[in-house]
């Protein structure tokens, strides 16, 4: 089985990317399935049953979605395997900017678009600067001096990975995200596995539900601002 990781910001089009992409490779008769983890609700299940995509959907809740993700990446992984699909594909929140959903020697796709405006990228954080492969979307909306300019900002940030113009509409760019997820090697367990970069550490009052504001209420791990001098 392939399996291939995508993240991103939110509204950057990452179902539509996905959903285009898996509709090329149903053309060549492959079953693949996806796993869309996010935060207090979702509906895009909705659009890959639509598609007659088998989709599990896991929400974290108050829970980290970072940390719910590593959680149960695995259990993933093992139902896809069990349900017989030649490719797995994992969609998460990236609802901080911050997630870091990639697994090392997984391919891992980010999906960015033109519209969260130039400076955006630099704003992303190991959801895009270790990614194989960089989708820019809606590209369409916006003009040719802006799209370069948003390009150079994601190179400016992630050298090293490919990137692809996505247009969700038309689907122009599915065909090369397709060859490029039909390259990557196949898995068979995650046991064992590591990520690419470390998840965000916290552990204070706050994350176990405390709520009232004060010095005296901020127990464990915390960072403060400097505002003398």
């Amino acid at each position: 089985m392939r399996f291939v990781t995508v993240a991103g910001p939110p509204s950057s089009g990452k179902t539509c990317v996905i959903v285009k992409t898996l509709e090329e490779l149903q053309r060549q008769n492959v079953k693949c399935g996806v796993v869309k983890f996010d935060c207090l609700s979702a509906q895009d299940q909705l659009i890959y049953h639509a598609k007659g995509i088998p989709v599990k959907v896991g929400l974290s809740g108050n829970l980290c979605p970072d940390h719910f993700y590593v959680s149960n990446i695995e259990a993933a992984v093992e139902w896809a395997r069990g349900e017989g699909f030649d490719y797995l594909v994992t969609e998460s929140a990236g609802l901080c900017n911050r997630c870091s959903p990639h697994i090392k020697d997984i391919l891992a796709v980010c999906v960015v678009d033109n519209l969260s405006g130039v400076n955006t990228p630099k704003k992303i954080g190991p959801m895009l600067k270790s990614a194989d492969i960089v989708v820019i979307t809606k590209g369409d909306i916006v003009s040719q001096a802006e799209r370069e300019v948003f390009t150079f900002r994601v190179r400016q940030v992630n050298p090293r990975a490919r990137i692809i113009q996505f247009n969700g509409v038309t689907g122009q760019g599915s065909f090369y995200l397709k060859e490029a997820f039909s390259e990557t090697a196949t898995v068979g367990s995650l046991q064992g596995a590591t990520l690419r970069f470390t998840m965000p550490g916290a552990l204070c009052s706050y994350c176990l539900g405390e709520r009232t504001i004060g010095e005296d209420k901020q127990i464990g791990v915390s960072r403060l601002m400097e505002f003398n001098g």
